[in-house]
């Protein structure tokens, strides 16, 4: 429930984000899980580089959902 919630919340302000200057280490781990598949392909390297150096540091749900969703990232 609470999912269904903050997902479109973070979209939306990924998106607001994205018309200024894009620094995904602002960004908490979750927000990053809420955009793959969203991300201009401009952005994409530095958003791999920076999901990927918190890959250690994710709980088992958090990597459930990196591993369920990384075939988004180079999907655009």
């Amino acid at each position: 429930m609470t999912n269904f919630i903050f997902k479109p919340l973070f979209i939306s302000l990924f998106f607001i984000q994205s018309a200024f200057c894009v620094d995904y280490s602002e960004m908490s781990t979750q927000e990053l899980l809420a955009i793959i598949g969203y991300v201009k392909p401009a952005n994409q390297k530095k958003f791999i580089k920076e999901l990927e150096s918190r890959k250690t540091n994710m709980n088992k749900k958090e990597k459930a959902i990196y591993e369920k969703n990384k075939q988004k990232i180079n999907s655009k």
